[in-house]
């Protein structure tokens, strides 16, 4: 690793002497590419030269440990034991700079929570991993908008879409495209007997408007009356938006705004980054979790987390990670879980690039 680390560090040098040569000054096209990839290379080279720093401290500690006051001995063991440590936080800050980034991991996302087996209960933990995720976004500072939903009448969702906005959310939701199981004694069961139920989230990345281009001529676009509270104030005018795109049957309702012509674009959105998300599936079917394959059917067995209540325990297939404090996960306490499979999908990443300690 530290090998292929100095190979860029290298780069990271030799942009610098380029940057400060009078005709790359002179060339701003240039000069914007070489400030970029310095910038893009900068953590690493400055992890790497405080790595390089530890290390020649650790040697002159442990030359001390040679000398024969105790004192001194007692100091550099205690020296050696930080600057250890220190070396380990700088290998995985390096690590984690050589995994290859995926450009969008700085965008707003849709986050799409669907009942899956178990009929009302699973309808009603589709409502529980709603509020799971707002609060947890809310937490991060991300502003959330609920832009669509099909609710029932026992107080869940057979269908809710949730846009959380702010820099970096699709780096810490992207895990959580799969199905999730939950095992409790439902609200609607008398006999108080454990029922398991499931629900499917889908995590899709909000796109550049200049991404995708929708042929209006593939749109049928029609207004609809927005749910309102009923009686005298309920809302007269068809400002939701009903966008079906014809040639893949992909349908979304969004009424959150208040014009129609907001709607629109609010549901266009969505529409441009399911297709996005569609045409990324196809070429990289089999090396890329796409939201299709995460999703799957929403059957019970293709879990990927397990909320069990009984035990107040919430475990997570992928990585074998447990938690037993299920009401503050239920609270949108995701950190360790997202810290957890991000580290793992680092060393995935490293090891398919054959980089090793």
């Amino acid at each position: 690793m530290l090998d292929k680390i100095a190979k860029v560090v290298a780069r990271f040098e030799e942009i610098e002497m380029q940057m400060s040569d009078p005709a790359v000054l002179a060339d701003h096209v240039r000069l914007t590419e070489l400030a970029q990839e310095r910038s893009d290379l900068h953590p690493l080279a400055n992890a790497y030269r405080q790595y390089q720093e530890a290390e020649a401290e650790l040697a002159g500690a442990n030359e001390m440990l040679d000398l024969d006051d105790p004192d001194m001995v007692a100091l550099a063991e205690d020296e050696i034991e930080r600057l250890e440590n220190h070396l380990e936080e700088l290998r995985g800050q390096m690590r984690s700079y050589l995994v290859p980034k995926d450009p969008r991991d700085n965008r707003n996302v849709f986050v799409e929570i669907r009942a899956g087996t178990g009929g009302d209960e699973a309808t009603i933990f589709a409502a529980d991993l709603l509020r799971m995720y707002t609060r947890y976004a809310e937490a991060q500072g991300w502003r959330t908008e609920l832009v669509d939903e099909n609710s029932t009448g026992v107080g869940g969702y057979k269908e809710a879409i949730l846009a959380v906005k702010g820099r970096g959310a699709y780096s810490r939701f992207k895990f959580e495209s799969g199905v999730h199981r939950v095992q409790r004694v439902p609200q609607t069961e008398s006999q108080g007997r454990i029922h398991t139920s499931a629900a499917t989230v889908a995590v899709i990345p909000e796109l550049d408007a200049v991404e995708v281009t929708l042929d209006p001529n593939d749109l049928e676009i029609t207004a609809e009356f927005s749910s309102g509270p009923g009686g005298q104030h309920m809302q007269k005018n068809a400002t939701a938006a009903r966008i079906v795109h014809k040639p893949s049957g992909m349908m979304v309702k969004i009424q959150s705004e208040r014009s129609l012509t907001q709607n629109k674009q609010l549901g266009m959105a969505i529409i441009q980054a399911r297709l996005q998300e569609m045409e990324e599936s196809k070429q990289h079917a089999a090396v890329s979790a796409d939201r299709r394959s995460q999703v799957g059917s929403g059957d019970r067995s293709e879990k990927i987390r397990t909320y069990n209540y009984p035990q107040s325990r919430v475990t997570d297939h992928r990585v074998g990670f447990t938690s037993y404090n299920l009401a503050a996960v239920m609270d949108g306490d995701l950190d360790d879980f997202i810290n957890a499979l991000t580290v793992a999908d680092e060393a995935e990443k490293l090891a398919a690039a054959g980089i090793e300690e």
